[in-house]
C-alpha cells in the first residue's frame, strides 16, 4: 500500500491548508496581544489561563479551516464565485478573522445553522449570549 502523497495530489488541498495555517496566525496574534496585555499592561495575570493560550492557537487552526469549507460549500458569500483562476485573498482574510476571534465565529456559524436548518445553539453559546 502506498501512503505517500505528491505535491502535486496537495495543489487540491492548498487553499485548505492555507486557510487553516492563516486562521492559527490569528490565534497566535490573540494570544500574544493577551499575553501583553494581561502580563505588562493590566498586571493581572493568572496561570489558571495557561491552557487557553496553548488551545486557542489550535482552535483558531480548525476554525481556519472551517471558514474555507463554508465558503467553498456555498453556505458564507465573499464577492463572487471561486473559480479557479481566482484569488483566494478574500478566503484567507476570512480565515484571519475566524481566528482571530473564534467565540463571534462560532456564533455567527451557529447562527446560521439555525436560520438554514433549524438547529438551536449549543449550550456553552447559550450561556455565553446570557452573560452578554
Amino acid at each position: 500500500m502506498n501512503l505517500s502523497i505528491s505535491p502535486k495530489e496537495l495543489d487540491s488541498f492548498k487553499v485548505i491548508i492555507m486557510s487553516s495555517l492563516i486562521g492559527g496566525i490569528g490565534g497566535v496574534l490573540y494570544c500574544l496581544r493577551a499575553v501583553y496585555l494581561n502580563f505588562s499592561v493590566k498586571n493581572r495575570w493568572e496561570k489558571r489561563w495557561e491552557v487557553w493560550y496553548y488551545l486557542r492557537p489550535v482552535a483558531s487552526l480548525i476554525t481556519g479551516a472551517i471558514s474555507y469549507l463554508f465558503i467553498k460549500s456555498g453556505l458564507l458569500l465573499l464577492e463572487a464565485n471561486l473559480s479557479p483562476d481566482s484569488s483566494f485573498l478574500g478566503v484567507y482574510a476570512l480565515a484571519l478573522i475566524a481566528g482571530l476571534n473564534v467565540d463571534k465565529f462560532l456564533s455567527r456559524i451557529e447562527d446560521l445553522a439555525k436560520a438554514t436548518w433549524g438547529i438551536d445553539k449549543s449550550r456553552s453559546s447559550k450561556s455565553s449570549d446570557d452573560d452578554n
